[in-house]
């Protein structure tokens, strides 16, 4: 196989899957979820992220695939943040002690704002939206 046929065929696969990528981004049917059709009005449903009962009192879930830690400082309070670390990029593991612990170098951010509580990370968590809808949380 030439050069040019290679790269055709690297091209036509590469387009099939940003394709495949952005179907996958577009929205659902446009109905709400919510039989009341009282959600946020974001333009479309969206994503469970978690349900209560998954994100501990002091605790928290890191949400693969969405980009997102949340965390329950206090009973009934729920924080969202990114769960990449600005350090050097590395998605957060876990949520431990009451802190959010990247484990490429183990920087440590507060479950409640997301600021660093020991580095090498000088910068925070960014946060993110979220709302609870009964017991979902999904990006608000």
């Amino acid at each position: 196989m030439g050069a040019v046929a290679r790269r055709t065929v690297v091209s036509a696969a590469g387009g099939a899957g940003l394709a495949a990528v952005l179907a996958a981004c577009g929205g659902g049917t446009g109905e709400p979820r919510d039989p009341d059709g009282k959600e946020d009005g974001g333009g479309g449903e969206s994503a469970v992220l978690a349900t209560i009962g998954e994100v501990p009192v002091g605790g928290g879930k890191v949400v693969a695939g969405h980009g997102v830690v949340i965390t329950q400082p206090k009973q009934g309070e729920f924080k969202a943040f990114s769960s990449t670390c600005p350090h050097a990029g590395c998605t957060v593991g876990r949520v431990e002690a009451g802190a959010i612990v990247c484990p490429c170098h183990q920087s440590r951010f507060d479950l409640s704002d997301g600021s660093v509580t020991s580095g090498p990370a000088k910068e925070p968590l960014p946060p993110m939206p979220i709302q609870v809808l009964g017991e979902e949380i999904s990006f608000g």
